[in-house]
């Protein structure tokens, strides 16, 4: 199987597990989106961004747990749902939904010890506190959380930076990773660390602006640009999208519209897939 295919296949079985988690959330009456790169490919592709190879989605905190309440019993036989608190090896601090007799390997899972199909992430949304100084507080103590979390659970992490400078970093994260172990006991810890820092929805001194602070990557938008949402076409679906889906795309990617050079389209297949039917696609064979 080339590249190429496992691209196709991985894109077809997300495609189905993002219906399956349609379904659950309207028949619940849950509000969530098309997130990031997935907005992207909507509003600009019709689709998959062609050279992409995950879907995200997004919610209000109050709309993610209600998902994460409902989502056990409802989905459909053959997925299942994830978090830190219930999936041993979990580093990320947000939710997936996994393709049963799956398998979606990284160097981080393997070393985490976490049997990860092939998933969906769906990442909270949660509002900032009206303080400057105190959100600012806020999204890096989040931040930091989601840090320590994928730095507990494997000693191999993408750096940012490549040569002299991201050896170094290698190498401290690696130190880190050591000094984690020997210091936390119970990695739950860290999502009780994380959700310290979510105010309650319509509390004092809370503001209207809400942010994934997971992947705090773009400016805050207003609760209104996201409720009520908006459809898109993706893969012949409609499905939702931020209500202000150009301002959302601005303020993620800037001028959106504008394809990438094609030597910046990269797609970060992982080191080993199976289909859960006999194909097995291993990077590098």
């Amino acid at each position: 199987m080339s590249p190429e295919q496992a691209l196709k296949r991985l894109q077809e079985a997300e495609l189905e597990i993002l219906l399956a988690i349609s379904e659950v959330c309207e028949k619940t009456q849950v509000s969530w989106w098309m997130d990031a790169g997935t907005a992207l490919g909507a509003m600009r592709h019709g689709g998959f961004i062609p050279w992409d190879d995950d879907i995200d989605i997004g919610m209000l905190r109050s709309d993610y747990d209600r998902f994460l309440e409902v989502a056990p019993r409802l989905l459909p036989e053959g997925f299942s749902l994830h978090t830190a608190r219930d999936t041993k090896g979990f580093a990320p601090l947000f939710a997936k939904v996994f393709l049963d007799g799956t398998r979606f390997e990284t160097q981080e899972t393997r070393e985490a010890g976490l049997r990860q199909g092939i998933f969906v992430d769906v990442f909270p949304y949660d509002f900032l506190y009206e303080d400057s100084s105190r959100r600012k507080a806020q999204i890096s103590s989040a931040v930091n959380a989601q840090r320590k979390s994928y730095i507990y659970h494997a000693k191999s992490i993408n750096v940012p930076h490549g040569g002299m400078l991201g050896a170094c970093e290698s190498l401290g994260c690696r130190a880190m990773h050591a000094l984690e172990r020997l210091a936390i006991k119970n990695p739950a810890v860290l999502q009780d660390e994380f959700d310290a820092n979510v105010p309650v929805d319509g509390g004092r001194g809370v503001s209207n602006l809400v942010l994934s602070l997971v992947w705090p990557q773009m400016e805050p938008l207003a609760v209104d640009d996201y409720l009520p949402c908006a459809n898109a076409s993706f893969e012949d679906y409609e499905l939702p999208v931020p209500r202000h889906i150009e301002k959302y795309l601005t303020a993620m990617y800037g001028d959106w519209r504008k394809l990438p050079a094609p030597e910046d389209r990269h797609t970060h297949l992982p080191l080993l897939l199976d289909f859960g039917d006999g194909e097995v696609w291993v990077a590098g064979e």
